[in-house]
């Protein structure tokens, strides 16, 4: 593990739950690489833990999907295969789609002006190049959420947020190109405008192409196939 994880430090959680926690945002960031094996001697002593909760814990990361049980192997960090590629942005484009339509309609003038501000954020750390790829993936998130927010609907913007996990992986894989988060820019820009203009039909295209655009840039990070 050449970027360890640091154990969370908090001390209102069960010592699983913090474990788990731990290694499940090693995971989400890239820290703890797909394929790479969670040994539970080596874990338990970087994070100072007996091993107990570290195998409690790699049996909630494996309901969870994101580690596998190999024979003779024990626990690896799962894979990212292009089926769980395409469930998790068939899902995301569905619900991004839902949400900058009705973004476009109920979105207020502060609702836009923080919108502005989270575009901009990004397109500086993207300019500056001084931010490292988790900064640029909260900067993306930070965009998509007031869009999210801005639909005043609670439920959409539970279930974009329960989403909004599973997606971090990618978001890192696709921001590793700087040709890619240029890109990003762009089409963040042009959905800015869609919706300060109240264009629905506009918001929703410009939304489904960003989100196309981003399947394709990760398969060619990972190499996948799109068969």
């Amino acid at each position: 593990m050449e970027n360890k994880p640091e154990v969370e430090d908090n001390s209102y959680m069960p010592l699983r739950e913090v474990v788990f926690t731990t290694l499940r945002k090693a995971i989400l960031k890239g820290d703890l690489a797909p394929g790479e094996r969670l040994m539970e001697i080596p874990l338990a002593e970087k994070l100072g833990v007996s091993r107990t909760p570290i195998r409690e814990a790699i049996r909630m990361l494996e309901h969870e999907g994101l580690v596998n049980m190999i024979p003779r192997r024990g626990a690896q960090v799962a894979k990212i295969t292009s089926q769980e590629l395409n469930d998790v942005l068939e899902v995301r484009k569905s619900l991004e789609i839902l949400a900058i339509g009705r973004a476009c309609e109920r979105m207020t003038q502060e609702d836009i002006e923080k919108m502005q501000a989270a575009g901009k954020r990004f397109s500086e750390l993207v300019e500056s190049g001084e931010e490292g790829l988790t900064g640029l993936a909260e900067a993306d998130v930070a965009f998509h959420d007031v869009i999210y927010d801005g639909t005043k609907n609670r439920r959409l913007i539970q279930i974009l947020g329960n989403l909004r996990e599973q997606m971090y992986r990618f978001r890192i894989e696709y921001l590793k190109e700087r040709e890619i988060r240029q890109s990003l820019v762009v089409e963040h820009q042009a959905i800015m405008a869609a919706i300060e203009q109240r264009d629905e039909a506009a918001a929703v295209k410009l939304m489904a192409e960003h989100i196309d655009n981003q399947q394709k840039a990760i398969y060619a990070s990972l190499a996948l196939s799109e068969a």
